[in-house]
């Protein structure tokens, strides 16, 4: 078996933490209304990295599950589709953020050694 770093290793591990958190940025920061490309540049610039390829798929899918509202916006010369959370995204939402509370709190407990 091939010998894998502890850096490589965190790299991994790292990404498939943020893989989730990843849902949780977007039904928050699409409180407002904003279209793919502009999403990618926030979640960026707070630090949430995420490549298009993944991004792009997601906000189908949130779609899908009801979670999101998209509406395409043509009065520019290139058509872009607007994506905003929905009540029940909302909701979801508002389940999700109790949960990553909950985790961090369990996680704060468990790396202080009160358990």
């Amino acid at each position: 078996m091939p010998y894998v770093g502890a850096d490589e290793l965190i790299l991994s591990h790292a990404q498939e933490l943020r893989r989730g958190t990843v849902v949780l940025a977007c039904l928050t920061l699409l409180e407002e209304p904003q279209y793919g490309y502009a999403l990618l540049e926030t979640l960026g610039d707070a630090g949430v990295a995420v490549d298009g390829n993944t991004l792009y798929p997601l906000l189908r899918r949130l779609e899908k599950q009801g979670l999101l509202i998209s509406e395409w916006n043509t009065d520019e010369s290139r058509p872009r589709k607007f994506y905003r959370v929905s009540p029940e995204g909302t909701r979801v939402r508002a389940g999700l953020l109790r949960e990553w509370r909950d985790l961090g709190a369990s996680l704060s407990r468990l790396t202080k050694g009160e358990r």
